[in-house]
């Protein structure tokens, strides 16, 4: 059950930019993790730049930098 949980800095997308982005990553999670649809979650959450070392990248980057498949190319 594949749960995928986006932080980005604030983006104006209406519902259909949303589903269209949710559906394009289920598709990539189907195909790599031979899952179902029914079994994909995503979520989409916005964090403010002045929020983003304290909330993202202090918690959940660098603690979890060895376990990254894809790192950042910045540091904080």
């Amino acid at each position: 059950m594949p749960h995928i949980d986006i932080k980005c800095f604030p983006r104006d997308l209406n519902d259909d930019q949303k589903a269209a982005l949710a559906q394009d990553i289920v598709q990539v999670i189907i195909r790599h993790f031979d899952s179902k649809d029914s079994s994909v979650s995503v979520a989409l959450n916005q964090v403010q730049p002045e929020d983003w070392k304290a909330q993202v990248w202090d918690t959940e980057i660098d603690p979890n930098l060895d376990k990254l498949i894809k790192k950042p190319g910045y540091s904080m």
